[in-house]
């Protein structure tokens, strides 16, 4: 049976957070390179951004390369390198168009200089009507994300600009990659593998997960539709019980 339709927007997550994965096993299945698997992938992209545009999701955050794809073998790692450069010169300024602001998360360090500069270029190409913000998290991992946060907190210390005591959950999430945005409401997983593999460890914490067999090329909007819908029907207490979440939400908080 096809997929029940997205729910009302006010239902829907403010934020979505997807792991992009299955890529090398959808081009394995057809025996063709891996490489033909991000290719495809990249399609499926630009269905998630259309999914959220059409019902108002505000924030995508993306999983596109961790920290650990760097020990990938090393052809694999340069055609990911020229199809993200390719990428940025060809769908930047559409991006842009509709309103879609490009934002990049994790350690640029380990990247070519080129795709570097083109990561700034399309960051300060704000819309004047931002519909949505489109996180790209490349080079990341989210032990690295708290990593960078805490050593920023220690040397506004070491100058004297900050006591240790004034350190708190809210003075580190500030210095984390997607400080001044909501946490994720919802991530979902693509390809079948039951973890959130380093990503965004500090911002998931009460995020609900959802997992799909379906491979990221595959993605369309009906799976997606599966997700809203069993996001919507869940009661997210954030550590308060049933009746006090209710009179709120409905029920549904």
């Amino acid at each position: 049976m096809p997929a029940p339709a997205a729910p009302p927007a006010a239902r829907l997550p403010r934020h979505l957070a997807v792991i992009m994965d299955g890529n090398g096993r959808w081009a394995q299945r057809r025996n063709r390179p891996r490489t033909l698997g991000h290719r495809a992938g990249a399609k499926a992209v630009q269905v998630c951004v259309d999914y959220c545009l059409a019902h108002g999701i505000g924030a995508l955050t993306l999983f596109a390369f961790s920290s650990e794809n760097w020990n990938r073998p090393e052809d694999e790692v340069g055609a990911l390198m020229k199809l993200f450069l390719r990428m940025l010169d060809s769908e930047v300024d559409e991006l842009h168009r509709r309103g879609v602001h490009l934002g990049f998360i994790g350690d640029r360090s380990g990247f070519p200089d080129t795709i570097r500069e083109r990561m700034r270029q399309a960051e300060r190409q704000v819309p004047a009507d931002v519909r949505l913000a489109l996180n790209i998290a490349v080079g990341y991992g989210g032990r690295w994300d708290i990593a960078q946060a805490c050593r920023s907190l220690a040397e506004d210390v070491a100058a004297g600009r900050l006591a240790p005591a004034d350190i708190d959950e809210t003075r580190l999430g500030e210095r984390l990659s997607l400080a001044g945005q909501p946490a994720p409401d919802l991530f979902i997983r693509t390809g079948g593998d039951l973890r959130i593999s380093n990503f965004l460890l500090w911002q998931l914490a009460y995020t609900e997960l959802w997992f799909t067999e379906t491979l990221w090329p595959d993605l369309d909007d009906s799976v997606l539709d599966a997700a809203m819908v069993d996001f919507a029907e869940r009661e997210r207490r954030f550590g308060l019980t049933s009746a006090q979440v209710a009179p709120a939400a409905g029920g549904v908080a």
